[in-house]
Order: structure tokens, then sequence, then C-alpha cells
């Protein structure tokens, strides 16, 4: 297991690479080839030590796989997230790299962070995020710099969740290694002094997509999977904030947007193993609306107006079928917004509140009147 230390401000910039380039289809705001060009300042296809910002170059040497002294758009790809760690504030511990699913692949595996010391003896209540990436690129430290923010005020453990990509594996790999992690979490609980009934989650773009189904999904839906030791464990959960996420596949294309979901070679395709139309069942039960019931945990559902990839719709239909069967539920609109990245630090504000109330138990009110995009960063 390791630890990593590096500038904050680095761990920020990953950050908004993985919240850029988490985008369901084919459209692409920015993704890590995106930033190698622009880091790439003499378009030689490769970038020097010298290129790079002084508080990315601890790990170029790993990253170097081929020891050529440059760093190619393949390497970059592959290992670009060395470069850009996150430093950890001395409250708070970072365990890394926990295997969770009893095998050695890096993309089953987990990061966890726990306050030095927290305000109580009591189990720490859970917030865990599941990346996005259209379920074929993505990784789990994108999740680190909030999750500190939760931690490091002594309340929270915080874990941030890999899982297997369409590129090696289709579905329902994915939701199969999302329940593991959360059963990891449960028969851990004690070891990490974890409180295993108070697990919260959060993703968004694909991860969202992920939490929703962990939210409506119980054994009775045939995707928990037996994968690790904890397989007898439940893998239900106390409350989920899902981030405009695809939440029923069958009507993707049936709202604007300006991704094309249905065909053959389409992020949904790649995960369910071909195009919708010629894969209805697997469609169906691969949606989160297939199975929601009057027992699911409470939602906090965020999604912006005009997301080029997601459709707004995609959002309205779930909050309505989760009000329909009864389940506490609270719609955060964007209005104008796009995938994510928000900028708005009252969205984030109001997600505290979701976790502090349905985690921590505490009486708070919740707004959830239309929100703005924030500024652009200049």
């Amino acid at each position: 297991m390791r630890t990593t230390y590096a500038s904050f401000t680095a761990g920020r910039l990953a950050a908004l690479v993985l919240a850029l380039s988490a985008t369901i289809g084919t459209v692409r705001a920015q993704d890590p080839s995106q930033m190698f060009r622009r880091l790439d300042r003499n378009n030689d296809g490769s970038l020097t030590r010298d290129e790079l910002p002084e508080a990315m170059r601890g790990n170029f040497d790993k990253v170097d796989a081929d020891k050529n002294g440059s760093i190619s758009a393949v390497e970059f790809s592959a290992s670009g997230r060395l470069l850009m760690p996150l430093r950890i504030p001395d409250m708070v511990k970072l365990v890394a790299d926990i295997p969770y699913a009893g095998t050695d692949n890096p993309r089953q595996q987990l990061d966890l962070l726990v306050p030095r010391t927290p305000k109580s003896d009591k189990p720490l209540p859970v917030i865990v995020f599941f990346h996005g990436g259209a379920w074929q690129q993505g990784d789990r430290s994108g999740g680190l710099p909030a999750l500190v923010r939760y931690v490091e005020g002594g309340e929270y453990a915080g874990i941030t969740v890999g899982y297997r990509l369409t590129a090696e594996a289709k579905w329902p790999a994915q939701i199969h290694d999302c329940k593991a992690a959360i059963r990891w979490i449960r028969g851990n609980a004690s070891a990490y002094n974890l409180d295993p009934d108070r697990i919260g989650l959060t993703g968004g773009s694909a991860g969202g997509h992920l939490v929703a189904l962990l939210g409506t999904s119980d054994a009775s839906a045939n995707l928990e999977g037996d994968l690790g030791k904890h397989s007898g464990m439940s893998t239900r959960v106390r409350c989920v904030v899902d981030q405009y996420g695809p939440t029923e596949f069958l009507t993707l294309d049936q709202a604007p947007s300006q991704v094309k979901h249905d065909g053959p070679d389409t992020a949904v395709a790649r995960l369910i193993g071909g195009a919708i139309h010629s894969r209805p069942d697997v469609a169906r039960a691969a949606s989160p609306i297939t199975y929601v019931s009057p027992d699911d945990p409470p939602f906090l559902i965020i999604h912006g107006t005009n997301d080029p990839g997601v459709p707004y719709d995609q959002s309205v239909r779930f909050y309505n079928a989760l009000q329909k069967a009864g389940v506490p539920t609270l719609f955060q609109t964007v209005e104008g917004g796009l995938h994510g990245n928000f900028r708005n630090p009252e969205i984030n504000r109001r997600i505290r509140l979701f976790f502090d109330k349905y985690l921590l138990d505490r009486n708070v009110t919740i707004a959830t009147d239309p929100l703005k995009p924030g500024p652009a960063p200049e």
C-alpha cells in the first residue's frame, strides 16, 4: 500500500481533469489527451521534465515507462495520474491501493481516508465516491479532493473506488466490482472504525449511474456478483447523491442531446456489449430506474439542463419514478449547466447538508431551488 504526497494545487488539477473528462458519450469537454497537448508546448509529441509544472515532476521517472527521458501520450494516458497526486493534510490518514475483490487487479482497489483525530469515538459514517468517464476511462483518484474536505473535519471517513473499465470487462463486471467494494466496507468496518450502517454514495456521469444502481438494486436484482471475501454481506446503503448519471438506457435517445447513444460504437454499447436496440434486456437490467421501489434510500439528484451528453430528461424520469415510489428524493437543477464542472459552491454545500442529514442525523433544511453554474475560470 502507498501514501502519496505532493502539492494540493496539483491534486485539484487532477480532480478537474477527471471531472471534465467524465462524459458519457462521444462529447469530450476535456480529457487527458487534451491536457497532454496543452502541456506539450513545442508540439513534439512528448513531455520533458521541464515542460511539466514543478508540482507534477515528482513521479516523472515512474510515468516514463521506457526510460527515454520523456513521457509519450500513451505513457501519459496510462499513468498520468501519478504526476498529479493530492497532498493529504496532516489531520487525514490515507490508506491507498486496498484490494477489495480478492485480486491483484489495480482497477479493483480502493483508497480509504480517515481522520487522525475523530470528533468522537463512535464508528465513522462513510462517504464513497465512484468516478465517471463513460465506463471506459477515469480513475478513483479524482474523488480524493472532495473526500478530503469531508474527512478533515473529523466526522466522516471517505473511500474512493476503482472498477474495471469496458476495455477490460463488459457489464455486469462494473456493478459487481462496486457491490464488492460496499461489502468490503462492511466486512472491514471494525478494523477501521467505520459505521457499516451509515454508508453514503456519490458519483457523476458513469459514476452517477453506478451509485444510482447501487441505491435501487437489492439482492433480488441478481447484480451482486460473488467477488471478494464478504459475499454474504448486504450492499444496501443509507443515501445516494446521483450527479448527472444515465438512469434509463432505453430512453436515452428520446430527449435532445449532442450524443447518439443507440449505436454499435457508443459508450453504452461498449458497456453492455452491443447497441441498445439489439440488447434491450441487458439495457433494461443495467438501468437504475428498473429497480426503483419504496424501500430505496434517500436520493439527491443533480443535473444541468444543457447537459450535452446525458440528457437532463434522464434525471427527470428517475426523480419522477422515485417520487412515485415514495422514496425521499431531492432534485437539484442547474439551469444552463453542462456535464458537471458546475463551479457553484452552493451545490457542494447542499450535498454536504444532504450527507449531514442522512449520515449524521442532523435536522437540516436543504434548499433545491434551481442554481446556475459559477463563472468560468480565467
